[in-house]
């Protein structure tokens, strides 16, 4: 698929920046942008550069999500496994661009078939975040992604695919062959990294919260077909003991971890893996049975002292939504990262900070599976990529502007193209 042209050159000018490394706003000065990179400072603007005055307001960098899930997002449960094939298709495509005026320049897509649409929107054809794609969520049977009926013989034994494994958002696997063929199939469709189901979940029929899914070497398997593609396995997982197991395995990247105990969140810290948590509430979603309630309930109730555990351990955090069936309410997705501020006692720019710098650092462990590795995301330095958001006020002081995008993005640029701009 062919790339777009290269963007028109642009000097935004009178800006203060936001340094995310360092969590700082610097003093008035002109960023350049050309070729869909930062510029250096000494480089000197061409002819036909467009201007963009700032006048004064504060430039971040593009802000990502490390876990979401478009195709789940986008659509409502009823049209996801009961509606026209194709309509998931077309509401995954129309959240990647409202995902991008929300200010979303990258996401990490962990479970969902975005291989495809991320080569459309990489290709210039349709507006949207760059997207890490891990393909299929990878799981066992009767675990959190088997959502084929009870009476149902296992697909092991010759079973129907449920709706879920035909439209590709799970591949249901079980011993080592079969989660093997299974991690390989996402890298052949193009997947940065790997993601198992490796405990218990919220909205699945079978599988209680305190579950341990695949064995230790069901998990490996995963693990080192993607080191041998030089990326990683992330694993989806609430409780201590199934944590312990993932963490075992060699996976490097924990998503959720709400319900893991104190000694736990340390062993993340001392090993140095990730955990791509979520700052949940309970109003975030509604559940049909009184089941998947009260899991809902247990996971929101921890997740005040996952985060006051993992600062205080020094866990490498990521900021993620995991919004699913969401269909019209995906709005949520930048109003939760406004919460680490205004509910879970983050500041202004440590919330920014982990979704800029901190997640981009989680997305380079894709190694040589990263599709954007030719230049660095989450900074605004020279060489980096020209995904920018420029506010109108100050977040670092008030994080709740970025609740209202569409009144305080003034402009929205990923690769250098602009996508938005109220500045003329």
């Amino acid at each position: 698929m062919s790339s777009p042209q290269p963007p028109q050159p642009v000097l935004i000018t009178d800006v203060r920046v936001f340094d995310s490394r360092n969590g700082l706003v610097g003093d008035p000065r002109s960023v350049y942008v050309a070729d869909g990179r930062i510029a250096a400072a000494e480089d000197s603007p061409a002819p036909e550069t467009k201007v963009v005055d700032g006048d004064g307001r504060v430039l971040i960098p593009g802000l990502s999500d490390a876990h979401t899930h478009l195709f789940l997002a986008g659509s409502t449960e009823e049209e996801l496994f009961h509606g026209a094939t194709g309509l998931p298709y077309y509401n995954a495509l129309a959240e990647a661009g409202r995902t991008l005026l929300r200010g979303f320049t990258t996401v990490r897509d962990v479970g969902g078939d975005t291989g495809a649409l991320r080569q459309a929107i990489d290709a210039g054809r349709f507006p949207g975040p760059r997207i890490y794609p891990s393909g299929a969520m990878i799981s066992q049977t009767s675990g959190h992604g088997d959502f084929s009926g009870v009476y149902d013989p296992a697909t092991a034994f010759g079973g129907p695919r449920s709706r879920g494994e035909a439209m590709g958002y799970f591949r249901v696997a079980d011993g080592r062959a079969e989660v093997l063929a299974a991690a390989r199939e996402q890298l052949k469709k193009g997947a940065s990294q790997i993601k198992v189901l490796a405990g218990g979940g919220v909205a699945s029929a079978y599988d209680p919260l305190d579950t341990r899914q695949f064995t230790l070497d069901e998990l490996r398997a995963a693990v080192e077909a993607a080191a041998d593609w030089g990326t990683y396995a992330a694993a989806h997982v609430y409780g201590s003991d199934a944590v312990r197991r993932a963490v075992d395995a060699g996976i490097l990247s924990i998503e959720h971890g709400h319900l893991a105990n104190e000694e736990t969140i340390a062993l993340l810290a001392r090993r140095g893996v990730w955990l791509s948590t979520q700052p949940w509430l309970e109003s975030d979603s509604h559940h049909a049975t009184a089941e998947s309630r009260e899991k809902w309930h247990r996971v929101c109730e921890g997740v005040k002292q996952t985060y006051r555990w993992a600062r205080a351990y020094g866990v490498k955090l990521a900021f993620g939504t995991d919004l699913v069936f969401s269909g019209g309410e995906t709005h949520r997705q930048i109003e939760m990262l406004v919460r680490l501020n205004s509910h879970f006692g983050f500041s202004p720019a440590e919330a920014l900070r982990m979704a800029t710098w901190g997640n981009a650092e989680l997305f380079r462990l894709s190694g040589e599976r990263d599709p954007y590795k030719a230049a660095r995301l989450g900074v605004i330095e020279p060489g980096a990529w020209a995904d920018l958001l420029l506010v109108n006020g100050d977040p670092l002081q008030d994080l709740g502007l970025l609740a209202d995008p569409e009144k305080n993005l003034a402009l929205v640029m990923k690769g250098g193209r602009i996508h938005k701009n109220q500045l003329g």
